[in-house]
């Protein structure tokens, strides 16, 4: 029953999603060995190169003239920066001027920084990370003066963002984001994982991540929750080395994987597993989210990171300023969704992984650049 309960919890995870991950043959008794294989066929579906382009190919030319404020919840989260910089890249092709903003992951940061965007009189808004319903009031005064806002990861699900100004949240799906990020442990363990996940319930996005890795690891019959970590990405570096030290002391062992909604986690953890004599092979970390630089770095070096669903963070940018411009043109967004992509040692050379991200080899730059009659 706990298999078949498995599999419908997986069932609902997208099958474009790509992946593969080592892992042990299953084993015969916790997880019905017809759901593992399910699982592990989805898993296996996204070690693929980046398939060819599926997003829009039409749409209006450039605005002239325009000015984008972006609003960050922190740059010192890379998966933010990258974002950003994605951004800031298609502006330079579209000629338009930016003003960059950080909040620096604060609710006195993020009024601040909203006020002064506001104050600049720009074109257009694009928020990069926060919470859009939890920011409505200061986004309200940008709907007034009809600039649209467009934002990324904002909200549980891509697209438009019900009962707010935000016209598009760009994202891959979330839900499939972190389902696949469980199945993968699940497959990892030949269903026997003890997993610990880590989120931040200050955001809708991180709690949605969060509630589906819970949900999967729950319909493995075989598998442990053994703790959720409530963690704000904001105050890692404060807390996480002193919380990874305390689960170790609580679960030893039976603590098999992490699962956390962010890489920036396993940046404070990792060097806490090391000092505590933890092997590298002796817990497996695996990320539903970003694909950060430190990720890779520890995938390819076999330091206690397998896989990290890396989203395509530059692409993003250039969706976001292609979103815009079609808000700008009086037209619809896109509601454009990436596939989601595990990334593993297996597959970590392709598609930008050797510049330490994962930047798809489809053309896409070349598609908006079409798009936007950019030469």
């Amino acid at each position: 029953m706990k298999g078949l309960l498995l599999a419908g919890a997986l069932a609902c995870a997208s099958a474009s999603v790509s992946a593969s991950v080592t892992a042990p043959e299953p084993a015969a008794s916790g997880l019905a060995a017809a759901a593992l294989a399910d699982g592990r066929r989805i898993v296996d579906a996204a070690a693929q190169p980046a398939a060819a382009w599926t997003g829009p190919r039409t749409g209006p030319p450039a605005a002239p003239g325009k000015q984008l404020a972006v609003v960050n919840e922190d740059l010192r989260n890379g998966g933010i920066l990258s974002v950003n910089d994605g951004v800031l890249e298609a502006a330079r092709v579209v000629g338009w001027k930016v003003k960059v903003y950080d909040s620096g992951g604060t609710p006195d940061g993020r009024r601040r920084r909203l006020a002064e965007a506001l104050d600049s009189h720009p074109d257009g808004l694009v928020l990069v990370g926060g919470d859009a319903h939890a920011l409505r009031p200061w986004l309200q005064p940008f709907a007034d003066r009809r600039i649209p806002v467009v934002g990324w990861h904002v909200a549980a699900k891509a697209g438009p963002v019900p009962g707010t100004p935000v016209a598009m949240n760009v994202s891959t799906d979330p839900l499939d984001v972190a389902r696949v990020t469980a199945l993968a442990a699940i497959v990892q363990s030949g269903g026997h994982a003890g997993v610990v996940i880590f989120t931040d319930t200050n955001y809708e996005l991180p709690r949605a991540k969060a509630d589906a890795m819970a949900a999967v690891v729950r319909a493995c019959g075989g598998c442990t929750l053994l703790d959720v970590q409530d963690i704000a990405i904001s105050r890692n570096a404060e807390l996480m080395p002193a919380a990874t030290s305390a689960l170790l002391a609580r679960h030893g062992r039976r603590w098999t994987h992490a699962l956390a909604i962010n890489d920036i986690y396993f940046d404070y953890a990792a060097p806490v597993l090391t000092q505590a004599g933890v092997p590298n092979n002796g817990l497996s970390m695996l990320s539903a989210g970003d694909g950060s630089e430190s990720a890779f770095l520890r995938i390819r070096a076999g330091t206690f990171q397998t896989a990290t669903v890396a989203e395509p963070l530059n692409l993003h940018g250039w969706q976001l300023v292609d979103e815009m411009n079609r808000l700008f043109a009086g037209e619809r967004v896109t509601g454009y969704v990436y596939p989601v992509h595990l990334v593993t040692a297996a597959n970590i050379g392709a598609d930008g992984g050797d510049r330490l991200h994962f930047d798809p080899a489809n053309g896409y730059r070349d598609v908006y650049r079409r798009i936007w009659k950019r030469p």
